[in-house]
C-alpha cells in the first residue's frame, strides 16, 4: 500500500494532533472547472461516472489545481438505485429524471439486490485507477446518498420542490417506506464496504433532505437507517463523515450515531456545535458556499472567521456547508484552500 504523504484529514477526523487545518470542498470536481467542462463537453455525465479513466481525471483536477487536502471520488448518489433496477436518464437543465419512479408495493418488489462488486463493478475499478493516479498524495474519499435522499429521488421521479408524492408515502403507507429505507440500508451498507476494500481511505453519507422533514420524522426516517449503515461498516481505520443539511435539532442524536465527523451546514454556529458535541466528534464545515462570489479580501476574512469560531486544537476539517457552486471562479476557490492553509497554523501550536 502506497504511504500518504498528506494524511492531515484523516489525523483531523480522528482528532489527533495536526500542524494546521486540513480542507476540502464538497463538490470539488465539477462545473466550476474549466478543466471539468472540457472533460463533460466530450462524454455525458453518466458515461463520465461509468469510465474509470475519466473519473480519476476530474477526481484529480482539484488536487492539481486548487491544492485541497483530500480528494473525493466522482460519481454520483443515483448509481445506487439505477443499479437497483431504476431506469436513470440525466437531463441538462432539469438534472436527474427517474422515468418509472416507485409508488406502491408492486414497485418496491421490483427493486433487485445488488453485489456493488457486479452492479457497480465500474465504481471499485475507478477508486482503483484513482489511487494508482493519486500515488499517495491525499487520501480518497468514497461516498453515498443516505437512505432518505435516495428515497427521495426514487419516489419522486426527479428533483421537488414540495416533496409531496414521498411525504404522502410516510404518512400513508409507513410500512412500506420503511421496507424501501431498510432495502436502501442495506444496498448502501455494502456499496461503502465494496468502495472500502477496494481502496478509500474515508467514507461520507449526504443526507441532503434531512432538513425537509420535522424532528421526529428525521429521526424515523433518516437518522436511523443512517446509523444501521454506519454499524454495519468494516471502518476500522476509515473514518466516516454524516453530513446532513438542515438538522440543528438532531445534532446530539447525530453525534452518538457512531460516526467519526459531522458535517455541518452554514447555518450552524462552529464554535456552539464544537462546545455541544465536539468531545464525542470532529466536526467539518461549514463556510457560505455563496462567500466565495465574494472577493478575496471577504473570503479571507470568512475564512478566519470559521477557523476563529472552532478555536484552537484539532478535530476540524474546514469545508463549505454545502457544495461548490458552479459558476464560482476557480481562483476564488484556490485562494480559499490557500489562506485556510495559511491562517490555521496559528490553531495547532
Amino acid at each position: 500500500m502506497t504511504r500518504l504523504q498528506n494524511d492531515l484529514f484523516l489525523r483531523a477526523c480522528k482528532r489527533e494532533p495536526i500542524e494546521r487545518t486540513p480542507i476540502w470542498i464538497m463538490r470539488q470536481a465539477g462545473r466550476y472547472l474549466p478543466e471539468y467542462r472540457a472533460v463533460r463537453a466530450k462524454s455525458d455525465f453518466l458515461t463520465m461516472c461509468k469510465t474509470p479513466d475519466l473519473v480519476a481525471e476530474v477526481t484529480l483536477q482539484p488536487i492539481d489545481i486548487i491544492k485541497t487536502d483530500a480528494a473525493i471520488l466522482f460519481s454520483d448518489i443515483l448509481v445506487i438505485p439505477e443499479a437497483m433496477g431504476m431506469h436513470l436518464e440525466m437531463h441538462e437543465g432539469r438534472g436527474p429524471i427517474f422515468p418509472e419512479p416507485i409508488r406502491n408495493e408492486d414497485d418496491f418488489k421490483k427493486l433487485k439486490t445488488i453485489d456493488p462488486f457486479v452492479e457497480l463493478k465500474y465504481v471499485m475499478d475507478s477508486i482503483k485507477v484513482t489511487k494508482d493516479e493519486l500515488d499517495g498524495r491525499v487520501p480518497l474519499i468514497g461516498f453515498s446518498g443516505s437512505p432518505w435522499t435516495l428515497l427521495t429521488y426514487m419516489v419522486e421521479g426527479s428533483g421537488s420542490k414540495t416533496f409531496a408524492r414521498v411525504k404522502e408515502l410516510i404518512y400513508n403507507n409507513p410500512k412500506l417506506a420503511h421496507q424501501l429505507l431498510d432495502k436502501i440500508a442495506d444496498t448502501v451498507a455494502d456499496y461503502l464496504n465494496a468502495k472500502i476494500e477496494s481502496g478509500v481511505n474515508a467514507v461520507q453519507i449526504f443526507d441532503t433532505w434531512g432538513g425537509i422533514l420535522t424532528p421526529s420524522d428525521f429521526n424515523e426516517f433518516s437518522l436511523d437507517y443512517m446509523t444501521k449503515i454506519i454499524s454495519k461498516l468494516n471502518k476500522e481505520n476509515i473514518p466516516v463523515i454524516m453530513f446532513a443539511k438542515g438538522v440543528h435539532h438532531s445534532i446530539d442524536k447525530m453525534a452518538d450515531c457512531g460516526a467519526n465527523v459531522l458535517g455541518l451546514d452554514w447555518t450552524m454556529d462552529l464554535g456552539k456545535m464544537r462546545e455541544q458535541v465536539g468531545h464525542k466528534v470532529a466536526l467539518q464545515g461549514n463556510m457560505d458556499p455563496t462567500i466565495l462570489y465574494g472577493s478575496k479580501v471577504r473570503i479571507k476574512t470568512e475564512v478566519q472567521s470559521v477557523l476563529k469560531s472552532f478555536g484552537e486544537g484539532s478535530g476540524h476539517i474546514f469545508n463549505l456547508g454545502h457544495g461548490i457552486l458552479p459558476d464560482i471562479k476557480p481562483d476564488h476557490a484556490k485562494a480559499l484552500v490557500q489562506f485556510v492553509k495559511e491562517e490555521s497554523v496559528v490553531y495547532h501550536k
